[in-house]
């Protein structure tokens, strides 16, 4: 029996990964440590919410002691590490916590690890050879594109918000464990992702629930910032194969390769929407959803486009994405049409 620590295991895209190990790996334990804030939800894991290998413990990785306890009564001997604050608008308003949890967390883990796995620098403990840290990270570290290219695994970090700024400090620090320490550590960058258990404040939810409300649907600026959509449980088996197949000290870029704009991405979803659940079943004074669609003052520093090169990963580890973003998208709206209903 293998014992995986995962953190942030109660949110979006971690507990999506804690369905999917339970249920790829019957000899992995998860030790799912969530601070349980307002964008973790217990509901999320009520499919193993009696499973014996699945251990909820509600706790904060900035508490070194509990981090530590928790390596030390477990024995764990993988890492998958999710836990940040990732919300940009809440980054600009509040910088401060995203600095404590996103990067003094993260330092807090890898201090953890090294005493429980290593003896010295590049030293493993007697069985602990193959213990890895698997760091989550964002695409939004590079910063912002043009019109054309793409972000590859060497491109410059150049982040723009405090949320992405903070991303690209705790990057740096699995980075420095490697190389200082010794530490098995693997970086992944994703790029936005989508699907269920995605918190209300997000776009692809916001869309969708203002317009089941009837409510004015905000889109930033002129709706054409882009982004490179991947549906989350195809992130889920990126990360899989980048824990159990990557190699120590790599950054793999996991991509969706479905640049869309805001307003293709409102455009499609009030589409289905308009088709699978019509105003007029939800007797909503309009004729159609996208008479919603309202335009708000732009973010701050809001980053033009993103689009990930994911070639390293589907080239080495034989990794590739299983939705087309049409079929993805349709399953999303409709788990959100039975959330909201």
């Amino acid at each position: 029996m293998k014992n995986i620590l995962v953190t942030g295991g109660a949110g979006f895209i971690g507990s999506n990964f804690v369905l999917h190990l339970l249920e790829k790996y019957p000899d992995y334990t998860v030790v799912n440590l969530d601070k349980m804030t307002y964008a973790a939800n217990k509901d999320y894991l009520a499919a193993v919410a009696e499973n014996p290998r699945h251990k909820l413990v509600v706790g904060d990785i900035l508490d070194k002691e509990l981090i530590f306890k928790i390596f030390a009564e477990h024995d764990i001997e993988g890492v998958i590490h999710f836990a940040a604050e990732s919300h940009v608008d809440n980054s600009i308003s509040g910088p401060a916590v995203f600095i404590e949890t996103n990067v003094k967390g993260t330092l807090s883990l890898l201090e953890a690890a090294r005493a429980h796995w290593l003896e010295a620098p590049f030293k493993p403990k007697a069985g602990k050879e193959d213990c890895r840290f698997l760091h989550v990270s964002t695409d939004e570290v590079y910063g912002s594109l043009g019109d054309t290219g793409l972000f590859r695994e060497d491109t410059p970090y150049a982040p723009n918000s405090p949320y992405s700024a903070s991303k690209a400090g705790s990057d740096f620090l699995a980075r420095a464990w490697h190389h200082t320490y010794g530490m098995n550590s693997v970086i992944t960058n994703c790029s936005n992702n989508y699907g269920p258990h995605q918190h209300d404040e997000k776009l692809i939810p916001t869309i969708i629930r203002k317009a089941l409300k009837g409510e004015k649907i905000p889109i930033y600026g002129d709706g054409k910032n882009v982004r490179d959509w991947l549906f989350v449980r195809d992130h889920c088996a990126g990360i899989d194969l980048a824990f159990h197949t990557g190699k120590a000290g790599e950054t793999y870029n996991i991509g969706g390769r479905n640049e869309r704009n805001n307003l293709q991405i409102v455009g499609t979803i009030t589409e289905i929407l308009q088709e699978i659940a019509p105003p007029q079943s939800r007797q909503l004074a309009i004729d159609s959803y996208k008479d919603l669609i309202s335009f708000v003052a732009d973010r701050p520093g809001h980053d033009k486009r993103y689009a990930i090169d994911a070639t390293k990963i589907e080239t080495q580890l034989k990794w590739k994405a299983a939705e087309t973003f049409e079929t993805g998208i349709r399953k999303t709206v409709e788990w959100y049409l039975k959330k909201y209903s």
